[in-house]
């Protein structure tokens, strides 16, 4: 069976741009009254999608302390949890050991490495959509932006500049906010989606995605 091509970089550009949170809707809770609220919501959702960022490394040997920002999202908001934080650590353990809440994200093999450790936990119920895309007959690393071209018709940018921001930072700065929750709150979408998806998907109404071309 040929692998089937997700849209291209410049495809996906042509695409309207993604629907991003509104400022309003991204909760970086610093209080205990506002982490209380963040677990609360997340412990009431059925799937939560998830990503996370980490402090560049720039310089062979450094030490790796990442990942230091963990977002976790609903199709409706996001919530950004700096792990520096004692309250961001327990409720950030909480949620992705729990095996009644489905975790979604995209290239998530690193994340599977390092969280463990960090949070001293296993991660439970995390699922890595490149996966569904796999079996799909994609390739192995759709990514979020392809997928987002894919299953919303959407564009999805990155500004290469905030991906290598200080994520450790004590203060995030707009951008960094923005940047972090859409990249939680694209697979949550994408997930709240899929089911839509598929079935026009079979029925060939979809009119994203290409088949090999033929020589």
């Amino acid at each position: 069976m040929p692998q089937l091509k997700a849209p291209s970089k410049e495809e996906s550009a042509l695409l309207p741009p993604f629907a991003e949170l509104a400022e309003q809707a991204i909760h970086l809770p610093q209080t205990e009254a506002q982490f209380h609220a963040a677990h609360e919501a997340l412990k009431r959702a059925e799937f939560l999608g998830f990503d996370t960022e980490s402090k560049p490394l720039f310089n062979a040997g450094q030490h790796d302390s990442g990942p230091h920002l963990v977002q976790l999202a609903t199709p409706q908001q996001a919530w950004l949890l700096q792990l520096h934080h004692p309250l961001a650590l327990e409720i950030t353990r909480d949620i992705l050991g729990s095996p009644h809440i489905l975790k979604l994200g995209f290239g998530l093999d690193n994340d599977r490495h390092s969280l463990p450790r960090r949070l001293q936990t296993e991660l439970r119920n995390v699922e890595d959509l490149d996966r569904h895309f796999k079996r799909l007959g994609y390739g192995s690393s759709v990514g979020v932006r392809a997928a987002v071209a894919l299953v919303l018709g959407q564009s999805f940018r990155k500004s290469k500049r905030t991906t290598t921001s200080n994520w450790a930072a004590s203060q995030l700065t707009a951008a960094q906010r923005r940047y972090a929750a859409n990249d939680a709150h694209a697979p949550a979408v994408i997930q709240a989606a899929w089911m839509s998806w598929e079935r026009k998907r079979a029925t060939g109404s979809t009119h994203t995605g290409r088949k090999p071309e033929s020589h």
